[in-house]
Parts: structure tokens; sequence; C-alpha cells
């Protein structure tokens, strides 16, 4: 009867905890679901109450619209651009560091480390001035090159790929180097494939922050041709403030990629290292 009770009140705890967390989630989804409804309205129907989440009829032609009004498709592609560059330069940089600061034995490696991270809690305001002064000074202020030299090093990267790599255990390392591969080929053959869920976390992190950057293009860029999606989202709602429908779908098309990286790997966004190869 004892092992009932306790089963029963497990099952109730259970219970609850799923209804909380399903109650939490639908408040997080509130604000999208309206986005989409919105955006599929007229605008004089956007704030009508009730609301009415499923218009009577879905105005597809928003959607359309957006990319006419504003060169939406351009600043696009630019998003793409620098996004995809960034995100890739910064995944070789900060796996790469990781596994010197992981795998390698050097002196002062430690602390070299802490002072690295010890970056991340330097906030972007604080050097924001003298690396204006530094990019304009070579000439590199209204250019996309700027803006990835910029953010091809991120300390917080290093962090997450370190924590991954040491998880691997050396011995596959040490097994790899009596075989006769070098540190480079460690690198790419042993630790990189055991490392996919920390590559993964890494390039949503990268890739999210890099496409949703508002202060920085705003700061840097100023010819409409190097403008990203975010500039061109606030030029959007500048000279369409009132026409939220459009506003929301525009807002709508910028989240697609975030999504659809996602999506792409979020099955390996949970998973860690476990299974490193060694048996028994």
């Amino acid at each position: 009867m004892g092992a009932v009770r306790k089963d029963g009140r497990y099952f109730v705890k259970r219970i609850l905890l799923y209804m909380l967390i399903l109650a939490l989630a639908a408040v997080m989804l509130v604000p999208f679901l309206w986005m989409i409804s919105a955006s599929l309205k007229l605008n004089k129907d956007v704030f009508t109450y009730p609301v009415k989440w499923i218009p009577e009829k879905l105005e597809w032609s928003n959607y359309s619209k957006i990319w006419k009004e504003i060169p939406l498709l351009l600043f696009f592609k630019n998003s793409a651009k620098l996004t995809i560059i960034i995100t890739a330069i910064q995944v070789f940089t900060s796996s790469f560091a990781a596994y010197a600061f992981a795998k390698l034995h050097f002196k002062g490696r430690d602390l070299l480390f802490i002072l690295y991270i010890c970056t991340i809690a330097v906030p972007w305001q604080v050097y924001m001035v003298p690396q204006y002064i530094m990019v304009g000074k070579m000439s590199l202020t209204d250019s996309h090159l700027g803006m990835i030299m910029m953010q091809s090093f991120t300390a917080m990267g290093v962090f997450l790929m370190r924590q991954f790599y040491t998880s691997i255990p050396d011995e596959l390392c040490e097994a790899a180097r009596i075989d006769g591969l070098t540190e480079y080929g460690i690198y790419f053959r042993v630790v990189l494939p055991l490392a996919k869920g920390g590559i993964a976390t890494l390039i949503i992190s990268s890739f999210v922050t890099v496409w949703n950057d508002f202060m920085g293009p705003l700061i840097y860029l100023s010819s409409l041709e190097k403008k990203t999606l975010q500039l061109g989202l606030r030029m959007f709602i500048s000279q369409y403030s009132s026409e939220y429908n459009l506003i929301m779908a525009a807002s709508i098309v910028s989240l697609i990629p975030v999504f659809v990286m996602f999506a792409a790997l979020q099955k390996f966004f949970t998973e860690g290292i476990a299974a490193s190869g060694i048996k028994g």
C-alpha cells in the first residue's frame, strides 16, 4: 500500500509539473501567435476587441507588400551574408582555441584562459568608443568586412567548446598520438566528431546573436546597400508606423531563418558527449 501511495503522489506531481510547463509555454507563445494573426489581417482589424485569432479572410498579400515597400530582399541578403560568415568564423576560431585550452599543456594555460574568459564580464559599452576609433582608423566603417573582423572571436564560444572538450577522455587523444596523428589530425578526426552538441549550440547561439544584432550595424553601417534586416525593419517601422499588419508580417519574415536554424540543429542542441567511444 505504501508503494502504491508513493507512486500516486509521484504521478500527481508529474501531472502538476507538466501542467505548469504547458501554462508557461502558452504564455510565451501568445505574443508569437498574435504576431502571426495580425500579419494576416487588414490594418483596421489588428486591434479589434475581442481578439479574432483567426481572421475571416486571410490577407496573404501583406507578405508580398513588404518586399515592395522597402528593399527588404537586399537587407535580408546582407544579414544572411554577415550571419553565415561570422558564425562560420566563430565556430572555427572558438573550437580551435578551445582545443588548445582543453587538450594541450603549456605554461600559463589556465591563467591565460581565465584572463580571456574574464573579458565576457566587460560590457560592450565600455569599449564601444575605442573600438569605433580603431575601426575608423583602419577605414573599415560602413563596410561588412569591419563587422566581420570585429565579431570573428567570441570568448563565450571558447568557454562553451572547452567545456565540451574537457569531457572527452584524454586517453583518446593519447591513443591518436601513438597512432601517429598530429594535433591537427586529432582536432579534426577525434575531437570535433565527439563535440557535435557543443558545435550545434555554438552555431545556434552565434547565428541568433549576429542575425538579431541591431546596435552594431546601426553604429557602423550608414549606406543603404550595406544595411542589415534589423535596420531595414527599423526603417520600415519609421515609414509605416501605423501599418501594424505589415510590420508584423515583416517581423515574422525576419524570424524564419532563426526558426529554420534551430529546427535543423535542435536534435544536437541538448546532446552531450557522454558516449566518448571508450568501452569497458
